[in-house]
This record gives structure tokens, sequence and C-alpha cells, in this order.
């Protein structure tokens, strides 16, 4: 296996989609970190990058490295509270956006198997029926292609990597993905193609339904 190196992209070097006195929402881009890593060549992420502007911003919720899209972050510690308890409660609506391998033959459906990190081989996680937490994904066919499907998923909850082993679980992983697709479909995209797309929710200070979104790169 390659040695990872990691090489993020710099142009642009943050693109802020929405800001308000509480919250900053930014397109991340395939191949940067949402947090910094281990060791100083790590240091470069989107809470990195916000934070050289915005001190006070601070991390509510993730992107894996290689997935694309909206993320948010607080910038003060009552926006922080308010916006980590709607995530932990389930109270974001989050779409992303996925062209998987083959064609999906239900217009949607919802995959509910639970994950649990599989230790020998990490980062990857697996599904698990004993020990596994649940996890439920609900899924959307928007176009079908010769031999790849463009679907919007909804994740009903927010486990790790749980996008990428749910639609590899049901047949159909998603193209560009070194972890979960089989060499023929990593082949047959530039990158991950899994964007997250829009992530509605209660604004913290006024309460008010809040709809960001991130315009799709693929």
């Amino acid at each position: 296996m390659e040695e990872f190196v990691y090489n993020p992209p710099r142009d642009p070097f943050l693109e802020i989609l929405y800001k308000d006195e509480d919250l900053i929402a930014l397109n991340k881009p395939s191949g940067l970190l949402s947090v910094p890593g281990r060791g100083r060549e790590k240091r470069d992420s989107l809470a990195w990058r916000t934070q050289r502007d915005h001190r006070s911003a601070t991390v509510v919720h993730r992107l894996d490295l290689e997935t694309s899209g909206l993320m948010i972050m607080a910038l003060n510690m009552d926006a922080h509270r308010n916006i980590s308890r709607q995530f932990e409660d389930r109270q974001t609506d989050k779409t992303y956006t996925a062209i998987v391998g083959g064609i999906v033959a239900d217009d949607e459906g919802e995959i509910d198997l639970p994950l649990i990190v599989d230790w020998p081989n990490r980062p990857k996680h697996m599904v698990d029926h004993v020990q596994g937490k649940k996890a439920i994904t609900r899924y959307r066919v928007l176009t079908r292609e010769a031999d790849r499907t463009r679907v919007a998923l909804y994740p009903v909850t927010g486990r790790s990597h749980q996008l990428r082993v749910h639609m590899q679980s049901l047949g159909h992983p998603i193209l560009g993905d070194t972890l979960y697709a089989p060499p023929d479909m990593v082949a047959m995209a530039p990158r991950l193609q899994l964007h997250a797309t829009e992530l509605v929710l209660a604004h913290p200070r006024t309460g008010a339904r809040l709809a960001l979104s991130a315009p799709l790169p693929f």
C-alpha cells in the first residue's frame, strides 16, 4: 500500500458560504482535513484555516478527509452548545449527494445496519449485528446512467463512514472510494463522489429555520 502523503488543495483557501454573529458555514474541499491531524504536516485543515480569521470558531461536526461540502462552525460558546445539542438529538436535517457504482433498483429506501470500527483494518468500519452501533441511512435515486446512479443520501444517525459503508453494503459502493469500493469503481472517478449538499437546523440565537447548501463539484 502506498504511504499516504497529505497534500490538501489550497485554491480556494477558504470558501465561506454564510456567516453571522453565531455561526459560519464553509465549503470543505475533498482532500482537506476537517480538524488538524497528528504532526505539524497535518495542521492544515478547515478548522485551522477558519480560525486564522475567526479566532472563536469551534468545530461542531466533521466530514471525512475525502468528502467535500457543507460544514458549519460555531462562533461563540452558546452557539456551540446549541448546535452540538441539535446534532446529538438528531434535530438537524442533512443531505448528501453521491454517485455510486451500478444501477440502484429501488427509487428510494432505508438502510438500517449497525456499524463498528474494523480494528485490524482501521480506519475502516464495518457492519456488526452484535456489537455495532445503530446506524440508519435513507436514500433516493436522482438519476441513473449505464454504469452508475446519482443518489441523495439522508443520514438519520451520524456514524463514522456511515454513508460509505451503507452504500457498499447495498452493493453500490461510492465511486472513487479507496477504502470501500473495488479497484474498477475507484478508477471511475478522480475522487470520492460524496458531497455534503444541504444542512437544515434551528438558528442557535433566534430558533428560526436556517437552510444552508453547498454547490455540487461533480
